[in-house]
């Protein structure tokens, strides 16, 4: 049998990634085998293999195919030489909701990682990867934040780690709730408003200032 062409292959991938998506969002992760995969991708489990090691490794593949322009984005705006911080962190927390909104990919991988999977064992490959993703995330938003201090557009005393999990939590309760319910709010068209809030409270809220007694 004559090999794949690169093309050949890269739909062959793709159309299992989309398997993926397809089948852990009707099932859940810990109930979806790699034998469920190749049945709704139509192809064998040893084609699987031939892309995927493992049930991990597909898994991680399938986020990375959304993440990718995000991480981008992010790792660009924690460049300490950008020299409007916020203005980027505003369109990258626009874009990942309104990804969220029109792109049925991220949609569904979204909706995977809040609401399909199961995080039981500490020793799972997919969880160690996605706890690994937040904390690099972390990171570089904490990275964003001192930037804007620097550039003088949040607080000189604002306490950086607190608003860095503050911030988070609120676009992570935001997607997590319209995902859950989506006619519970409008996103859209409140993207925008529903993140200015969110830098609001980093600009104004006395409750994220450091403490009299923390170190600078």
């Amino acid at each position: 049998m004559a090999r794949s062409t690169k093309e050949e292959a890269l739909e062959t991938r793709n159309r299992i990634l989309d398997a993926a998506e397809e089948v852990f969002h009707l099932h859940g992760v810990s109930r979806t085998t790699l034998a469920d995969v190749a049945d709704a991708a139509n192809v064998t489990r040893g084609a699987i293999y031939w892309h995927f090691k493992n049930k991990s490794d597909l898994f991680d593949a399938m986020c990375e195919r959304i993440r990718l322009p995000m991480e981008a984005m992010v790792e660009a705006n924690a460049d300490g030489n950008e020299i409007d911080p916020l203005a980027r962190l505003r369109e990258t927390c626009i874009f990942v909701l309104m990804e969220a909104v029109n792109n049925p990919h991220s949609r569904k991988v979204f909706d995977i990682l809040h609401h399909k999977c199961e995080f039981v064992d500490p020793l799972d490959p997919i969880m160690i990867r996605q706890t690994e993703c937040y904390m690099e995330g972390h990171i570089r938003l904490e990275q964003i934040l001192t930037n804007a201090i620097a550039r003088g557009q949040l607080p000189v005393d604002l306490d950086v780690k607190l608003a860095a999990v503050t911030l988070r939590s609120q676009l992570h309760g935001l997607l997590n709730n319209w995902l859950f319910a989506p006619a519970s709010f409008d996103l859209a068209p409140n993207a925008e408003r529903l993140v200015d809030a969110a830098l609001d409270t980093l600009r104004y809220a006395p409750s994220l200032r450091r403490l009299a007694s923390s170190s600078a």
